[in-house]
């Protein structure tokens, strides 16, 4: 069997932006994913592994065949190339600017399979407005909130917002990945004197702790991995550093019961994807919302890949095959940062709540 793995920000999708080389959180992130995901495909028998570089990073000693990329029309070629060619094929890449949507309907058009979400429920989940609207009418919770446009002051203020949103609130770009540009507006008073430019999604701060549920899903339906805390910077940004877990089971309980309730309500959900959300004080879960949904893998398979008894991309593998995934999870508690390094503790207890400040 023949896996190809193409991860965006190390895989050469630089070049079509036209920027410098790789480098900065991005980076890290995405070399820590591309590392632990090829590791344990090249772990299973008879499983082979192609992967793409960026020709301006240094050469990584992963167990797969390499193929460097020196230009956007390379990175494209190479693409077609191996999702051709391979049995199958995993897409992590960013959001923005359709970037994930396109490499997945490339694939697709090439004949190859996907492990990752198809073209559809990327498109829906990319969009942070529509994805919240989508999930609002299947019954999920999520954050009052509206699309803001950019430079909106040709607008009057108080027409623009629903009367649900409160303050403090959060701009998030509208197709944004992970916490890039995301800010925590105090007032209305600040909201009146910023612009963007770029459309948003203006939504209400929701206190509590901030989670994620990772989940593998295929034709023998969802099956959620354990729930994460997340570790964002306290600075208004959000900045992603990392997780912790597992969550004392009251927590997880809910964490997955809300993350399963979203996944199962997109179209088609398959691979291996992602759902942010906030648990709130309440036991009940009445204060938990989804934030967002990652249609792609994210950091915390590092964490996962840990504490699995079982080889992780294997039961990947599974999933999209059709049969049912076979998982178990030691029980040591770890925390991972966002460049991918695991810390282990046999002896931590599994998180409790803990607010965002």
């Amino acid at each position: 069997m023949l896996v190809f793995v193409y991860e965006f920000i190390t895989g050469g999708g630089m070049w079509t932006l036209g920027s410098d080389p790789p480098a900065g959180s991005l980076l890290a992130e995405g070399q820590a994913m591309a590392a632990a995901v090829i590791a344990d495909f090249a772990a299973l028998v008879d499983c082979k592994v192609v992967t793409l570089r960026d020709a301006r990073l240094p050469p990584m000693a992963w167990p797969a065949r390499t193929e460097r990329v020196d230009s956007s029309a390379a990175e494209e070629s190479q693409l077609d190339n191996w999702a051709s060619r391979a049995d199958w094929t995993l897409v992590i890449a960013p959001e923005f600017q359709n970037m994930l949507l396109r490499r997945a309907e490339r694939v697709v058009a090439m004949g190859g399979r996907l492990l990752s979400p198809g073209p559809a429920l990327i498109e829906l989940a990319a969009n942070k407005q529509k994805a919240a609207e989508h999930l609002q009418q299947h019954g999920v919770r999520v954050p009052a909130g509206c699309e803001w446009p950019p430079l909106h002051r040709s607008r009057s203020l108080p027409d623009a917002l629903p009367n649900n949103l409160r303050f403090p609130a959060v701009w998030k770009p509208l197709d944004g990945c992970g916490s890039l540009g995301v800010e925590l507006i105090s007032g209305s008073g600040e909201l009146a004197a910023r612009e963007w430019s770029t459309a948003g999604r203006l939504e209400t701060f929701c206190p509590g702790m901030a989670a994620s549920v990772s989940l593998l899903a295929g034709p023998s339906g969802v099956m959620p991995l354990p729930a994460c805390e997340q570790m964002l910077s306290t600075d208004g940004r959000f900045s992603y550093q990392g997780g912790r877990l597992p969550l004392s089971t009251d927590l997880a309980d809910r964490a997955q019961s809300l993350a399963l309730a979203a996944c199962q309500s997109l179209p088609a959900p398959h691979g291996y994807l992602g759902v942010d959300l906030v648990l709130g004080e309440a036991a009940s879960g009445e204060e938990d919302y989804v934030i967002e949904i990652n249609p792609r893998l994210t950091t915390s398979y590092v964490g996962h890949r840990r504490l699995a008894r079982e080889n992780l991309a294997g039961a990947m593998l599974a999933a999209c095959a059709g049969k049912p995934p076979a998982l178990s999870w030691h029980s040591d508690a770890l925390e991972f940062s966002a460049a991918g390094e695991v810390r282990v503790d046999s002896n931590c207890r599994p998180q409790q709540a803990r607010s965002l400040p």
